[in-house]
């Protein structure tokens, strides 16, 4: 009877540990990196004062879709996939802004995955910049997530940068997504009046942070340099060096939007993440 008794005891404690085990294990399985775009400018002072005047520069445009226990996450959207139509992609009206070309559409991607628009439960999006937002209206009934202030910035005609039917979380800061600290937004104001950037913990990658334009490049991360476009260059300064906090706190890895040399060393879908 000790014996049973024991064995029992035993059972239970190990029916135990493994329910604590599963309702601490991440819950995001798998990061994918998508190509969101592709462009060149011919002054990348524009976003280095002063510095590099009339240099010539390759950016990349970045999407990431993270897969969770609870469902999808799209962070960004990307240029338009309209572009990928276009022969000589979409030439900017400021000849030292950026030339987009889309070489895979959004759709084509998410199709390759076999992930629906429908099967998203978030869009996050870092900015309400063109070459961020471009694809919004392919998820027109996923739940938007967006600082307030950011959704509230009025474009110059007045106009919102959003469908007003389109479903929004309006965010006042950081936020955690999925509830378990496995995915959280971080507010970093400075490029726009509510930019922000987003800490994904993976269970074997590690802690990932992507900029979104909180920084657009290496060597501007590297000394903290902030472009003339940016909205209030104290707020960027000041965000900048948040997520050097949070990099260090977390052992977390910068993962820079635009920068192509970075983008190519990493894995693209369908590989990923986990």
């Amino acid at each position: 009877m000790k014996t049973n008794a024991i064995v029992i005891a035993a059972v239970a404690l190990s029916l135990q540990a493994t329910a604590v085990l599963a309702q601490t294990k991440p819950g995001v399985d798998k990061l994918y990196i998508l190509n969101c775009g592709e462009g060149s400018t011919t002054d990348i002072s524009r976003w280095s004062p002063g510095v590099d005047v009339g240099k010539p520069m390759d950016f990349v445009d970045t999407c990431y879709l993270i897969h969770h226990a609870q469902g999808w996450l799209l962070w960004d959207t990307g240029v338009t996939d309209a572009i990928a139509a276009m022969p000589e992609g979409l030439a900017p009206t400021d000849p030292k802004a950026v030339h987009w070309r889309r070489p895979k559409t959004l759709a084509s991607q998410l199709d390759q995955l076999s992930v629906k628009p429908a099967d998203l439960k978030f869009v996050a999006i870092s900015h309400t910049h063109p070459d961020h937002i471009g694809n919004v209206e392919l998820f027109p009934t996923t739940m938007l997530l967006v600082q307030k202030v950011e959704y509230d910035w009025p474009l110059p005609l007045g106009v919102g940068r959003f469908k007003p039917e389109h479903p929004v979380t309006k965010l006042d800061g950081d936020h955690d997504v999925f509830g378990d600290g496995s995915v959280t937004l971080i507010a970093t104001p400075g490029h726009t009046p509510g930019h922000q950037s987003l800490l994904v913990r993976l269970p074997n990658t590690g802690a990932v942070l992507l900029s979104g334009d909180a920084v657009h490049f290496q060597s501007n991360w590297d000394n903290r340099r902030v472009p003339a476009i940016n909205v209030d260059k104290d707020k960027t300064a000041a965000s900048m060096q948040r997520i050097a906090e949070v990099l260090a706190k977390e052992k977390a890895t910068l993962w820079i939007n635009h920068d192509k040399a970075q983008r190519d060393s990493l894995k693209m879908a369908p590989a990923y993440y986990d």
